[in-house]
């Protein structure tokens, strides 16, 4: 990791707390390390501020040893913008908390989750897809499996040739979680079958022009095809694009240890698990940030 990218003390921390902090660079292109920050030292909004300058700049923060319960998880997300709410947790203590697992006696959505084994984007059939993810680890799997890997698709886009953007202009996509190119590399269960078909296709630009300004590229597992082009060369033209947004320049890999806390702009960053087991133990709890800006 690379020093050089060490801030300033965060404000709303106190003089020892703030001398024992620590930011340093994980890629050029992608993810930031924070250590020294546990616990309820969390919930301040100095605290979250930097966790979203640290977002905006690297695009993944990583905080280890963070060691956050669940109430101060989910308060901690709300300093970051509204918070999403599971329907599956409803009646629970903390609805917008979700399980991650692939035990069903865990998690009433395990029957999906090797669906994450493929790059993705947090709520990609949703209006407007997630704006910040929160994974923290609880259990790591038995077997060492199960680490998480990132792709920057801000850095991918604007790395391209200026003829390749031109190509990519007004290029609508259609999305699902049911697509052709995907349904080749997994076996649907008919649990997973019936949950994926609750989702309807959704038509959108591949290019998200953000109120940042900045361009990201919606890409992953659920882009199927390419509206109006025919299906086997619209399914080329994304795998070749997918290909050049994952390829090590742009990406990062997580190995997880209990305690750690993962954050990712999700409108910009993509993700994937490891495959790890159903009896593998991997536990992680997850929230997400909400937002009202739709892909255009």
């Amino acid at each position: 990791m690379d020093e050089t990218a060490r801030t300033g003390p965060i404000l709303g921390l106190d003089a020892e707390a703030a001398m024992n902090l620590a930011v340093t660079r994980i890629q050029p292109e992608i993810g930031a390390q924070v250590t020294g920050l546990s616990g309820h030292a969390f919930v301040d909004r100095e605290v979250a501020a930097e966790a979203q300058r640290l977002l905006d700049a690297h695009g993944v923060v990583v905080y280890k040893g963070a060691d956050i319960g669940d109430a101060d998880l989910v308060a901690f997300s709300h300093l970051l913008g509204p918070v999403h709410v599971f329907p599956s947790r409803t009646g629970t203590e903390h609805p917008e908390l979700s399980v991650v697992s692939r035990d069903p006696e865990v998690s009433k959505v395990a029957a999906v989750q090797y669906g994450t084994f493929e790059w993705h984007v947090d709520g990609t059939m949703d209006e407007c897809p997630h704006r910040i993810t929160l994974l923290t680890c609880l259990e790591t799997a038995s077997d060492g499996s199960g680490d998480t890997e990132f792709a920057n698709t801000y850095a991918a886009y604007d790395a391209l040739s200026d003829d390749d953007k031109a190509e990519l202009e007004g290029l609508q996509v259609r999305y699902s979680y049911l697509s052709r190119a995907r349904m080749r590399v997994i076996e649907v269960t008919p649990e997973a079958g019936r949950i994926w078909n609750s989702f309807a296709p959704r038509d959108r630009p591949l290019l998200w022009r953000h109120r940042t300004g900045r361009t990201s590229m919606l890409l992953g597992a659920q882009a199927g095809e390419v509206v109006g082009w025919p299906l086997d060369e619209g399914e080329a033209f994304l795998a070749r694009l997918l290909s050049w947004a994952t390829q090590p320049r742009f990406t990062m890999r997580h190995h997880w240890e209990p305690g750690d806390l993962v954050l990712w702009d999700n409108t910009g960053i993509l993700h994937r698990a490891h495959a790890y087991g159903p009896d593998s133990g991997r536990l992680m709890h997850r929230t997400t940030v909400d937002q009202d800006e739709a892909v255009a």
